[in-house]
C-alpha cells in the first residue's frame, strides 16, 4: 500500500524512500484516493489560528512524487449554508460518474458531489451528521465500497462510527449506525480489504504529540468485530519523522501492492 502521512504540527508528508516533503506547505490528514487512474491528495490546510481553515485544496500526481497543485476546490463559507469553518480530513470516492467529496466543518461531517474531482461540488444542504448526533466528535470522514457495491462511511474522535450508505452515496439508517472504541483510539478510521482480509486502521494519541501515530486491527467484514494488531506507524526521531498519523492507504493501480 502508498501511504501518504501528515503531521498537523509542521505540515511535513512524508514517504520511506523520499527525502522532503512530497507536497510543500503546512497540509495535513491526507485523503489518498486513485481517480481514473492518478493520484489524489485531499488534506486539511493548516496554518491558521485555532486550525480554523474554511476551504480546501487538491493535489494531483501519476507517480506519487510530481504533484500538481489544482488549488482551492471548496470552500465551506462559499459552498455550504451551515458551515462556517474548522474545515478538516476530507475523504473523496467516485461512483457511477460523479464524485463525493466528504468533509468536516464545525465539528460535523458534509458531503458534496460533482462531475470531476476538482468540483464544482453541491453542497447536501444540510450535515450528513451533526455535532453531537453521536458520541464523541463528528469529525475525520472515510468511505469505503466493498466488492459487493455496498459502501460504508466511518468517522468519529473519541469514539468511532461506521454505518452502511445509501445507494445515492449521501444517506444512511441512523439506526443502522455501529459505534465502538478501537484500542488507544482518537480519530480518523480508514478501512480497506486485501486478500479477503478487512483492515480498520486509526490514529492514537493526540496530533499535536510527537507519538501520534497509526494502529490498525483486522476483522472479517467492514463492520468488524476487530482484532487488534498493534502500531502499523510511528515516529523515527533520528530521520526528524515524527507525528506520523492521521494516514491514509490507496491500492496502487493494476498491482497487488
Amino acid at each position: 500500500m502508498s501511504q501518504v502521512d501528515g503531521d498537523r504540527r509542521s505540515g511535513s508528508t512524508t514517504e520511506s524512500d523520499v527525502a522532503g516533503p512530497a507536497i510543500p506547505g503546512l497540509f495535513a490528514d491526507p485523503g489518498l484516493v486513485v481517480l481514473d487512474g492518478r493520484y489524489w491528495v485531499y488534506p486539511t490546510t493548516d496554518g491558521t489560528a485555532g486550525w480554523g481553515a474554511t476551504a480546501f485544496r487538491a493535489f494531483s500526481s501519476s507517480d506519487l512524487v510530481s504533484w500538481t497543485d489544482h488549488g482551492e476546490i471548496f470552500s465551506v463559507l462559499r459552498d455550504t449554508a451551515w458551515a462556517t469553518g474548522h474545515a478538516w480530513a476530507p475523504a473523496m470516492v467516485q461512483r457511477g460518474g460523479r464524485y463525493y467529496f466528504y468533509f468536516t466543518a464545525d465539528q460535523c461531517i458534509g458531503v458534496a458531489v460533482g462531475e470531476t474531482p476538482t468540483g464544482p461540488f453541491v453542497d447536501l444542504g444540510a450535515p450528513l451528521v451533526s455535532a453531537g448526533q453521536y458520541g464523541g466528535t463528528a469529525i475525520d470522514p472515510s468511505v469505503f465500497i466493498d466488492d459487493d457495491g455496498q459502501a460504508y462511511l466511518y468517522w468519529g474522535n473519541g469514539v468511532g462510527h461506521a454505518v452502511a450508505l445509501h445507494e445515492d452515496m449521501v444517506g444512511f439508517d441512523p439506526g443502522g449506525v455501529r459505534s465502538w472504541s478501537p484500542t488507544a483510539f482518537r480519530e480518523a478510521l480508514w478501512v480497506h480489504r486485501h486478500a479477503g482480509t478487512y483492515y480498520l486502521s486509526w490514529s492514537e494519541n493526540d496530533t499535536r504529540e510527537a507519538d501520534y501515530r497509526v494502529r490498525y486491527a483486522t476483522g472479517q467484514g467492514p463492520l468488524g468485530p476487530w482484532l487488534d494488531r498493534g502500531v502499523l506507524l510511528q515516529k523515527d526521531a533520528d530521520r526528524r519523522i515524527l507525528g506520523t498519523g492521521h494516514h491514509s492507504i490507496a491500492q496502487v493501480p493494476g498491482t497487488d501492492e
